[in-house]
């Protein structure tokens, strides 16, 4: 993302507080460059909220305003114990928050070209705003985030 810290729009509100909630799933699965989100995306006044697993995600949705989900597909439901995937439950949880944030999808390597278009069509279909497949770019990450906040904050982070 390419904001300055010191620009008016990017600069924590009065009292350091962030002024932009990410909700992003990560370090279930090691050495995935969401890792870095939080050490990366701070100084900015973006507040990244870890969810782990399907769980830790719903209870992040139910306490605070989340502005933008990273939601990868294949988050476990639990930590520990059920690993189904729960990134369809996220995703569901996350169309009936009002407002609906804007959520980039993270998507297993796709078999085909053309199982890759037609996840790609539903996924869109249903209200994501971007499709990101794996293994996965921490600049194609940061430039989708920031195609984000351009088209639905108006490179503005949102009122609190």
């Amino acid at each position: 993302m390419r904001f300055a810290p010191d620009h008016p729009e990017t600069a924590s509100s009065g009292g350091g507080r962030p002024r932009l909630n990410l909700l992003f799933s990560s370090s279930w699965r090691e050495g995935v460059p969401t890792a870095e989100l939080p050490r990366l995306l701070d100084p900015m006044g973006v507040r990244c909220l870890e969810a782990r697993c399907g769980r830790d995600a719903a209870r992040i949705v139910e306490r605070e305003q989340v502005h933008i989900a990273l939601v990868d597909l294949e988050m476990p439901m639990e930590a520990s114990g059920d690993r189904r995937p729960a990134g369809h439950q996220v995703l569901q949880l996350l169309r009936r928050v009002d407002p609906a944030p804007p959520v980039v999808l993270v998507r297993p390597p796709q078999a085909s070209r053309r199982e890759s278009a037609r996840g790609l069509n539903d996924a869109l279909r249903e209200g994501v705003f971007a499709v990101l497949d794996r293994p996965l770019g921490l600049e194609p990450m940061l430039e989708t985030l920031r195609r984000v906040v351009r088209r639905h904050y108006a490179d503005r982070w949102p009122a609190a």
